[in-house]
């Protein structure tokens, strides 16, 4: 756990100058996967949506882009639920070049950032 850390904070750090000329998306695409069955499911949300994958519930809080390069690295606030549970099974930035960096430890389904959705 601290390795993974020391490496989201590194990466963030490294970041910096890129990030700090970000703009704030309407939304986002995302991809979702449920490894049991192998079948990957993409899906766009608006900012405060939530989407069901599965037993998941998703909620985007925030996506940021690039403002040079709307198509680029783009970075989501999102809260994963496990069914109804108030308890949230992931809480926080998700990159989308980097998914292993600050990813959702779920043994059924995976879910990462493809791009903001910029209209």
């Amino acid at each position: 756990m601290i390795l993974r850390a020391v490496a989201f904070t590194a990466a963030l750090l490294a970041a910096a100058p890129v990030w700090a000329e970000t703009a704030k998306a309407p939304g986002a695409h995302l991809r979702g996967l449920d490894k049991i069955s192998g079948t990957p499911v993409d899906f766009k949300m608006n900012v405060g949506d939530t989407v069901e994958l599965g037993r998941l519930r998703v909620t985007l809080g925030e996506c940021r882009y690039p403002t040079d390069n709307p198509s680029g690295d783009a970075f989501a606030w999102l809260v994963v639920r496990d069914g109804n549970a108030e308890q949230t099974t992931f809480e926080g930035w998700m990159i989308a070049s980097s998914p292993a960096l600050s990813a959702l430890d779920h043994p059924r389904y995976d879910v990462w950032v493809l791009r903001c959705a910029t209209e």
